[in-house]
């Protein structure tokens, strides 16, 4: 596949100037792998996995859709189990009568897909409760960024006696559209500096969007989920290379996958992650 590759080099030093290079790239399509997007909680509501085919880096189509996979969802602790079902592009279970994610209870996901077998196993941890929102107004002046508006942050305590592993996810009013994905250990962002304890301030203002913070009328909703220290390692591989970018970013690669292939001789590879969080919620609007 042939693309056209801009590549804009500032210098700052003295006597140089911005050049700019047109260089045309013959780039192979590689390998197409299935991507598992499988991520349970203990909410109730419609529970959704996502399954697709991979697509090259530099393919801007939307990714194959995989319709023909059976998907079960094996609760280890309890016996039970739980079909999800392909409709619309997804696979779901409806949970909203009773919730299937359960602390402290151990989960399979089992996928047959083309005569071969897939699993993964992941557990619901505990998870702190996010006590409040607060914000401030700001002017352009007064901000960091620039930008005028509100800027929140969240207010919660650790869990003493372990170490937690926390993923918080901000939105901006009720449509759940992603703005901010923060990881932390303990409330901090290393392990045994801290446990019990309130979560640190750089976490706790991550929840604003410093490029578009908040306005009059917004909402600001923040969602908590407990992860186990394998989902924390792969969220965070996945953050990083997500956000990496500049002169002397990384190379991009697979982040390796816990879903494996149990067929005898089975040759197929499945990329993505399962993974299980018990979640806690706030919201604030901003008047």
């Amino acid at each position: 596949m042939k693309k056209s590759l801009f590549l804009i080099l500032f210098a700052v030093a003295a006597g140089f100037t911005a050049c700019e290079d047109k260089i045309d790239l013959n780039i192979a399509k590689g390998i197409s792998y299935p991507v598992l997007d499988a991520w349970i909680t203990n909410e109730t509501g419609v529970q959704t996995i996502r399954f697709t085919m991979s697509v090259p880096y530099t393919d801007n189509s939307p990714a194959p859709i995989i319709d023909d996979a059976k998907i079960t969802l094996f609760d280890l602790t309890s016996g039970e189990s739980y079909p999800f079902l392909f409709k619309d592009n997804k696979y779901t279970y409806d949970a909203s009568a009773k919730a299937i994610g359960v602390i402290g209870h151990g989960y399979k996901l089992h996928v047959e897909l083309k005569g071969e077998i897939f699993e993964a196993f992941d557990s619901i941890k505990r998870v702190t409760k996010i006590d409040s929102i607060s914000y401030e107004f700001k002017t352009k002046e007064e901000s960091i960024s620039g930008k005028e508006g509100y800027y929140a942050k969240f207010h919660a305590k650790d869990l003493a006696g372990a170490t937690d592993y926390y993923w918080i996810r901000s939105y901006r009013n009720d449509t759940l559209r992603r703005l901010e994905d923060n990881f932390s250990i303990d409330g901090s962002y290393d392990e045994g500096v801290s446990d019990g304890n309130t979560f640190i301030l750089p976490i706790r203002e991550g929840i604003t969007d410093y490029d578009k913070p908040f306005q009059a009328n917004e909402k600001a909703i923040v969602r908590m989920l407990s992860l186990t220290h394998p989902s924390y390692d792969f969220l965070t591989q996945v953050n990083n290379q997500v956000n990496s970018g500049g002169l002397f970013a990384k190379v991009l690669e697979n982040v390796k996958s816990n879903v494996h292939n149990t067929t005898p001789s089975g040759k197929t590879r499945i990329l993505g992650w399962f993974g299980t969080s018990a979640v806690s919620r706030a919201e604030r609007t901003f008047k």
